[in-house]
């Protein structure tokens, strides 16, 4: 075996330890912070990395993280957007409350706020360059027992469709909304979104591997008419290696990349 894919195996071996070990842990540790999340009913998973090293932050001085549960998005997007101010809201208070927790260790504690709050009842005067949120879709399964866990989880709290008039009205006028779905779930979601006035910026489909149906989307939406951007994401390119595509995205997040 040559040298070099020797080393790429063992560098392999050595992330994939760490990404596994990390899930099991209470906290998941980043470059530059660490999500504890052993309060949250969801935990830090592979579609809220995507939003928060994908959503679009350029010029955005305001930014609003629907549904943040740990504050890992909101934490993202404050590393990203050296200057703009993170609110974060969350209906779960155990959840709102690590959310905090991790702001204040954070580097940004000062540009990120936390508010416990129903986003259907959420009152602000701000408005807001970037809305961003991995929102509940799975308003066609089964109920979760555990019932914060189906909070977190369920769109019976707050529907795509909501989430989407809501955040219309919260918009600066240049301002964007950038979601991570369900492939099943984007037709609807567009639709709502034109009937808003509100105009797809740039959409990826994210494969877990090269020939795999893919299953999850992020999808930009703008107040302004630009040109449709449209690209995909493979995540691995074999079982346990990142594609350079995804590293590339990652690369300042995650530790050993």
């Amino acid at each position: 075996m040559p040298f070099y894919a020797l080393i790429i195996i063992i560098f392999a071996a050595i992330l994939f330890f760490y990404v596994y070990r990390s899930m099991s842990n209470p906290y998941f540790r980043f470059k530059q912070f660490t999500i504890w999340h052993d309060k949250c009913a969801m935990k830090v998973g592979t579609d809220g990395v995507l939003l928060g090293a994908w959503a679009p932050v350029e010029n955005a001085a305001t930014i609003l993280d629907v549904g943040t549960g740990s504050g890992l998005v909101a934490l993202m997007l404050a590393q990203r957007a050296a200057n703009a101010c993170v609110v974060a809201v969350e209906i779960d208070p155990i959840a709102a409350e690590q959310a905090k927790e991790n702001a204040a260790l954070s580097q940004w504690g000062n540009r990120i706020h936390v508010d416990c709050v129903d986003f259907n009842s959420f009152q602000t005067d701000v408005k807001f360059d970037l809305i961003v949120s991995n929102p509940p879709y799975f308003s066609h399964s089964l109920n979760c027992p555990d019932s914060r866990r189906a909070m977190a989880r369920h769109a019976g709290y707050l529907s795509c469709g909501s989430l989407l008039e809501k955040s219309a009205a919260l918009l600066s006028s240049s301002g964007k909304v950038a979601l991570v779905l369900p492939t099943d779930a984007v037709a609807d979601v567009h639709g709502k979104a034109v009937s808003l006035g509100l105009h797809l910026l740039h959409r990826t489909y994210v494969r877990t591997v090269p020939h795999a149906a893919p299953k999850r989307v992020l999808l930009a939406f703008s107040r302004e008419v630009s040109e449709l951007m449209e690209d995909e994401l493979v995540i691995e390119s074999s079982e346990h290696v990142y594609t350079s595509q995804f590293v590339g995205l990652m690369k300042d997040f995650y530790l050993y990349l």
